[in-house]
């Protein structure tokens, strides 16, 4: 902070100083514009900060989650908040700056919440006076969709330095209240990947390269909030060309007793069917897919829409 301080002082410095004029050529104008203590040009205009905040999907199987985390510092202290942070424009301690906006949001997700190579897309820009009260601060939100495997994995491991002192995922539909104008990216988030769905096959990005049809409903469900026929879905959902059938298959029975069992039944019950299902397993078998990726020429906006639209 002391260091960003004193970058501003020399700036506002260099620019009381320039005397500064529309007139002259460019070599004049250039001259004038540059500042040896900076190593660069200062230009007479005021910047606003800028932040990337990521608003991360997960997909745990069943339901799907958003992932927050904990303020650690002010303002907003012990408020939860999307993960998210200032663009790193100089580089302290040999540390490598952001050469783009993505490089803050992959940069933030790796450091709030310890999540890496997982799919992120820039969908808004958030620049309204007062959303943040320490300055002026425009952010670029991402959405980042998480699968199973990779939801499972995701654990915070606090360290020195960061500005946030916990991560955990809520219910998509029940979220804490949250600091800054977070909200208000959360739900243009929601219509974002609402909308986005319907047009490109963005859904299996919250699953794993293997997943039932009833996972791939579920994502859309939850997602749309609309409830879908089974066997029109997933009639649709082959049609469409983007997922086939996968070699792998899950059998439902293969669970173990002591997760089955942990919050829904007295130990006496999960002993039953503990030895129940160590006597006796099913042989039913679920059905796998796996998504199915097109070439250019394969792929048609018009017929995407159409196969996309489960509730035509």
């Amino acid at each position: 902070m002391t260091l960003l301080l004193t970058l501003r002082q020399i700036n506002t410095k260099a620019i009381n100083n320039m005397n500064m004029s529309d007139s002259g050529n460019s070599s004049q104008y250039s001259s004038r514009f540059y500042n040896k203590d900076l190593g660069g040009y200062v230009y007479k205009h005021p910047h606003p900060a800028l932040t990337a905040d990521c608003v991360i999907f997960g997909f745990d199987g069943s339901n799907l989650k958003i992932l927050l985390v904990e303020r650690a510092l002010d303002p907003y202290k012990g408020m939860w908040a999307l993960p998210g942070g200032f663009m790193k424009i100089d580089s302290l301690h040999g540390e490598p700056i952001d050469l783009c906006i993505e490089d803050t949001a992959r940069r933030e997700l790796r450091e709030e919440t310890n999540l890496k190579n997982v799919f992120l897309q820039q969908f808004k820009v958030f620049s309204k006076a007062g959303r943040d009260p320490r300055e002026r601060v425009v952010t670029v939100a991402f959405i980042a969709l998480v699968g199973p495997s990779k939801y499972a994995g995701t654990v915070k491991e606090t360290k020195a330095g960061d500005d946030a002192a916990n991560a955990m995922w809520w219910n998509f539909n029940a979220l804490p209240p949250m600091a800054f104008d977070h909200p208000e990216i959360v739900e243009e988030a929601k219509k974002y990947l609402a909308e986005m769905i319907r047009v490109r096959p963005l859904a299996f990005q919250l699953l794993d390269d293997t997943f039932s049809m009833p996972e791939l409903q579920k994502v859309y469900e939850a997602i749309t909030g609309i409830s879908f026929d089974r066997r029109n879905f997933q009639r649709k959902a082959i049609q469409s060309g983007w997922i086939e059938e996968s070699e792998a298959t899950i059998n439902e029975d293969n669970i173990a007793p002591s997760f089955a069992c942990e919050a829904a039944a007295p130990t006496s019950v999960c002993g039953n069917i503990s030895r129940s299902l160590s006597g006796e397993r099913s042989s039913r078998k679920r059905k796998r897919f796996s998504f199915r990726s097109k070439d250019d020429n394969e792929e048609d906006e018009g017929s995407i829409k159409d196969l996309f639209n489960f509730w035509k």
